[in-house]
């Protein structure tokens, strides 16, 4: 009985970083486009960064950007919760032969 805090403990911590993750590099690359849009000879590679990411976000969010973000990091939430799972399933069993 004492694994089962162990596991929702994991699968806890599993599900916050396995959601920040895609969030924080999605992030960081609207972030860098931004920056890469002042600096004058790469404008308009950095506003077609902003306007392609925000796009791509829109698909998966029904037209809100934030939306399409919030999925995308609840769908790998999700994705690192079951590899998560299956590899305790799979410890569990190796522990027992």
């Amino acid at each position: 009985m004492s694994t089962l805090p162990n596991l929702l403990r994991s699968l806890l911590l599993t599900c916050i970083f396995s959601f920040l993750a895609p969030v924080f590099l999605v992030g960081l690359l609207l972030a860098s486009f931004v920056l890469i849009r002042y600096l004058p000879p790469l404008e308009a590679i950095g506003t077609g960064g902003v306007e392609q990411l925000s796009h791509f976000l829109q698909i998966f969010g029904s037209g809100s950007t934030l939306q399409g973000l919030t999925v995308i990091g609840l769908v790998c939430s999700v994705v690192g919760v079951l590899f998560d799972t299956y590899t305790f399933y799979r410890l569990q069993n190796l522990r027992d032969h």
